[in-house]
């Protein structure tokens, strides 16, 4: 049986997939958003290693509230396919008890390999983070290229896997129209794309950033407006695709 090495677990959460989730915060990722709000998930050794049996077994116990709400199991991070093993036998273990899943993910995947298509057989419905259609802006962001990110997303297309595309709103980074055009035109295509989440950039986070000894680099950056966030909405919603904040 594989083991995973996860950070946290949230019993009711409400804002990673539909109605009530159970939340396995996996440890490790590859990517160094300058707004991440979960900057104690990066270390890819720290964390606590747990079996599937492990957590199936409390995820057994929450299965009436997750059910009744028409919610299910996430598996975010940190990023979670860098644990693709574990994550693919969580969601069949969840499969085999009719659980709902759901994968939330920057889709920076290094290696096609079974694994991942048996991750994604068992995976309900994707949340996708696009930090950027622009790559030297999502290099300046997250300190890696964006490329994989695009091709992910152009591969659960082919799947016909459904998504819901995140797309953080940050001053400065992703608040113009023109980043949204892009992103807009990219996934007008993809039939498999149920609706775009625009998530207003928010501080939340600092304290995990100062328990390291750090400042966020966005330590002074202000949430963007309503009126941004409307605007960066409208651009999606004039071309036929759902949008929400």
């Amino acid at each position: 049986m594989a083991t995973g090495r996860i950070h946290s677990i949230e019993s009711f959460g409400t804002v990673d997939g539909p109605g009530i989730r159970y939340i396995a915060f996996m440890q490790g990722c590859l990517m160094r958003c300058q707004y991440c709000h979960n900057r104690d998930t990066w270390d890819l050794e720290a964390g606590k290693e747990v079996t599937v049996n492990e957590l199936m077994s409390q995820i057994i116990t929450y299965r009436p509230f997750l059910e009744a709400s028409g919610g299910g199991v996430t598996a975010s991070g940190g990023e979670a396919i860098l644990q693709a093993e574990f994550v693919a036998e969580l969601f069949k273990a969840c499969k085999d008890q009719a659980i709902h899943t759901c994968l939330d993910t920057n889709g920076f995947v290094r290696k096609y390999d079974p694994v991942i298509d048996e991750l994604l057989d068992s995976t309900d419905l994707v949340l996708l983070d696009i930090k950027q259609m622009d790559d030297p802006t999502h290099i300046l962001l997250t300190k890696v290229s964006n490329q994989r990110t695009l091709q992910f997303a152009q591969y659960l297309a082919t799947r016909g896997q459904k998504t819901w595309i995140r797309y953080v709103v940050v001053n400065g980074f992703t608040d113009d129209i023109e980043s949204a055009i892009k992103l807009a035109e990219f996934i007008k295509p993809m039939t498999n794309v149920e609706k775009v989440e625009l998530l207003p950039f928010h501080q939340l986070g600092e304290h995990k950033w100062q328990a390291y000894g750090e400042t966020s680099p966005l330590a002074n950056l202000s949430p963007p407006s309503e009126q941004t966030m409307l605007s960066i909405k409208q651009v999606f919603t004039d071309r036929g695709i759902q949008a929400i904040f």
